[in-house]
């Protein structure tokens, strides 16, 4: 198996002439946490948005486990695997917990009224598996004994495992994380880290923006910095902070 799970080769993207990434290639290896940095106009969340689909590159290729991908919608990149989540949290606010991991399952046979009519008890058992499995992830994340809560309810750092848990109900290769512990308190912070610490050793890949450099240093496998649109370097924490390009551009010394 290729050690390779996300590559994305060259990638430019412009907006009314100014380009916000500029022939960036980087590389994302399987069951790695690892972290995207950069000053502020880096160019990181636009190229986060066009992994994730949601931007076109004006130029340059981006591969999923062996498939081109760049220029497909969001819903068929979520097909082959790849999840993003954001840094402000988009639960189903009148929804419970439990319901808003129900409504990010795939499809299941019995959601069709044919299927109610024809096969009630497939669809009863169907359902049951799918309520099984959310409850699962739910306990993964530590969201169980809020299964019943709104997720109006949560607070900002329980909202953000609410939104992995919905991630993973779709047993997703690579979740892309948008700053996943900016706004939330010490606490919830270490339990954010140690769930994906433990869903990377069960081999769940994360690729993350942040910029809290503690986390950024201690908790990935893999940093890649980027500056004015292009990768400038990548190692791990002591290779970054002895970088000298790393050093002028963004940690100052």
């Amino acid at each position: 198996m290729n050690d390779l799970l996300l590559v994305a080769k060259n990638v430019c993207k412009s907006f009314g002439g100014i380009r916000a990434v500029d022939g960036c290639s980087l590389e994302v290896k399987r069951r790695t946490i690892t972290s995207l940095i950069g000053p502020n106009g880096a160019g990181k969340s636009t190229f986060f948005a066009i992994v994730a689909g949601l931007y076109a590159p004006d130029d340059g290729e981006v591969w999923l486990d062996g498939e081109r991908i760049d220029g497909f919608l969001p819903h068929a990149i979520n097909q082959r695997g790849l999840f993003n989540t954001f840094q402000i949290p988009h639960e189903l606010r009148n929804l419970t917990v439990l319901e808003n991991l129900l409504v990010a399952a795939p499809p299941y046979t019995g959601e069709r009224l044919i299927d109610l009519v024809l096969h009630p008890f497939s669809m009863r058992k169907a359902e049951d598996e799918v309520i099984g499995r959310a409850e699962k992830v739910l306990a993964r994340v530590g969201l169980l004994q809020l299964r019943d809560e709104y997720a109006k309810n949560l607070s900002g750092g329980q909202k953000k495992l609410l939104e992995l848990g919905r991630a993973l109900m779709a047993e997703p290769k690579i979740i892309l994380l948008d700053e996943p512990v900016a706004g939330v308190n010490l606490t919830l912070q270490k339990d954010i880290l140690e769930v994906m610490r433990g869903l990377r050793n069960q081999g769940v890949t994360f690729f993350l923006v942040e910029h809290d450099m503690d986390v950024v240093m201690k908790h990935s496998d893999r940093i890649i910095v980027m500056h004015q649109g292009r990768k400038i370097a990548e190692g791990d924490a002591t290779e970054i902070k002895s970088n000298p390009a790393v050093i002028e551009s963004y940690l100052g010394g």
